[in-house]
């Protein structure tokens, strides 16, 4: 019987099955490794916005495509659908909880390295629900977020099967972001990370809270936070598109340097199971729905805008044409394939992708001081901007602005709404003026200037539902101009919240009104 006992004892002593025990910093570290989604928004936030229109019908698409372009409730299943962004999401979340209960059973963050493992860890649960509650759920309103359903906050590891969860508000999902952050904000640092760039480093917490405070229209908060990540000379935090434009033009070579971990302006470098890398890039793929030539002539690259044209850019944006073929890209993510079989072929699409930069960054600002009123801080800003991106040099004024954007008409102001310029309506809950006013002028230049800057990483989708931007969808004649309007997407319109996907539903989750 004692022998039956002990053999017993070592039998439990054993973990029934492969789990890691947490039991270190080192492992900590390592486990918080997997803490970022490996599945981006981009492809699906991207395809929604106006930055894409339907192009010929012999364009070969999948089902998936054509319905995240047409606001459906997507049902199909792949690496970059909302059932995945979902899922990598909280899977992310997850090994951030695991990681902070780990801190805690270590007896708390008392050494340098736990206090930062621990800000890690925070940071990567708010992010993973910040973008979570801006896919899924109608954009932060004052008014209406106390109602609005939000995404289930985890704070702990699961340890339940199949447990119930409340999805909440989109009010409470913003407070406790807002915890998450101003508890980790002031542990972060990078001094364990062998690549800063690929974890958040204290710039990127910083640039991850302006845009966080910029969405929570708390404009002074953005500011503080876009002040400590720029510093006193932000213009050495920028991309240098000068230097870029004297590299040899290759799609390889410039998408590299887009995400190269070395530059100031890359702040946090995500990997990604995607094919933006191919839809937005130099190749025929995912063509159907693309940035064509009407877009970028009417709406942004090409567009004359109040700092010039097209040509002035140090990096303009490229055209491609041919047979039933036509599209405007930036070379900016890098298309990757990653072999799980080489004799075979197969393998998985790859991107590597800025999730934060210091030009988005400076953007951020500008918008909150344009909010706040102080027009002057604001224009500093953009004329940064402007003289980073562009040879010939404008300097802007809120007058200057002002004119110019009071002579531009508004997109689908023609008797068929199908025709746009660089101007639309702004809709959004807090106050902006009245139509013509220094500051809509204003924000109608700075929302322009993010729309350049963030092609194609999908941001434009939350601008256009912060802003209550109605959008279209139409189709394109064989010359490339509008045929027909198909669709429209007003300010209030529920599918502005992606609709989860079938699984995520059908496992209790209540789904978002139709």
């Amino acid at each position: 019987m004692m022998l039956t006992f002990v053999s017993c004892d070592k039998y439990l002593d054993k973990m029934p099955d492969n789990r890691a025990t947490i039991d270190s910093e080192y492992k900590i570290q390592q486990l918080l490794t997997s803490a970022y989604p490996e599945n981006d928004y981009m492809l699906i936030c991207e395809f929604s916005s106006d930055n894409v229109d339907e192009y010929d019908n012999t364009y070969v698409s999948s089902r998936f495509f054509t319905q995240v372009y047409e606001w459906q409730d997507v049902n199909e299943s792949n690496n970059e659908s909302p059932e995945r962004v979902w899922g990598s999401c909280y899977s992310a979340i997850a090994a951030a909880n695991h990681a902070l209960q780990a801190i805690e059973e270590l007896g708390g963050a008392t050494t340098s390295t736990l206090k930062e493992a621990k800000a890690e860890a925070l940071l990567c649960r708010a992010y993973g629900h910040f973008i979570l509650v801006n896919v899924f759920c109608m954009n932060y309103n004052p008014a209406t977020s106390g109602k609005d359903l939000g995404i289930t906050y985890m704070e702990a590891p699961e340890t339940e099967l199949h447990p119930e969860y409340s999805r909440g508000t989109v009010a409470e999902v913003y407070e406790k972001i807002d915890r998450d952050l101003q508890e980790a904000l002031p542990l972060v640092g990078d001094s364990y990370y062998t690549v800063p760039k690929y974890h958040f480093n204290p710039k990127a917490a910083y640039a991850f809270a302006a845009r966080f405070y910029l969405y929570y229209e708390k404009w002074n908060e953005c500011v503080k936070y876009a002040n400590l990540c720029l510093g006193s000379a932000p213009q050495n935090m920028l991309r240098n598109y000068a230097q870029v434009a004297t590299m040899t033009s290759n799609f390889t070579a410039y998408s590299n340097e887009y995400v190269n971990a070395n530059l100031n302006c890359n702040l946090l470098l995500l990997t990604a199971y995607s094919v933006m890398g191919t839809s937005f890039g130099p190749y025929t793929t995912n063509k159907k729905y693309a940035h064509g030539n009407y877009l970028a002539a009417n709406e942004t690259a090409k567009a004359d805008n109040v700092w010039g044209a097209n040509n002035d850019f140090y990096l303009p944006i490229k055209s491609y044409s041919g047979t039933n073929r036509e599209y405007n890209i930036y070379w900016r993510l890098p298309y990757m394939f990653e072999y799980t079989d080489p004799v075979a072929g197969n393998g998985y699409n790859r991107t590597v992708y800025p999730a934060f930069t210091a030009d988005e960054c400076l953007l951020n600002r500008a918008e909150a001081y344009i909010l706040m009123g102080e027009y002057d801080k604001a224009v500093e800003d953009m004329n940064l901007w402007v003289k980073n991106q562009v040879k010939v040099q404008h300097i802007l004024t809120p007058e200057s602005i002002t004119e110019f954007y009071n002579k531009v008409d508004y997109s689908y102001s023609d008797p068929e709404g199908k025709e746009s310029t660089i101007k639309k309506h702004l809709n959004p809950a807090f106050e902006i003026g009245a139509e013509g006013e220094t500051k809509e002028c204003m924000l109608q230049c700075v929302l322009g200037m993010r729309r350049i800057e963030c092609m194609p990483c999908g941001l434009r989708w939350f601008d256009i539902k912060r802003y209550g931007i109605e959008i279209i969808r139409r189709t394109m004649t064989a010359s490339g101009i509008p045929n027909v309007v198909t669709d429209r997407l007003l300010k209030d319109d529920p599918r502005r919240a992606m609709q989860l996907s079938p699984k995520v539903i059908s496992s209790g989750v209540i789904p978002n009104p139709r």
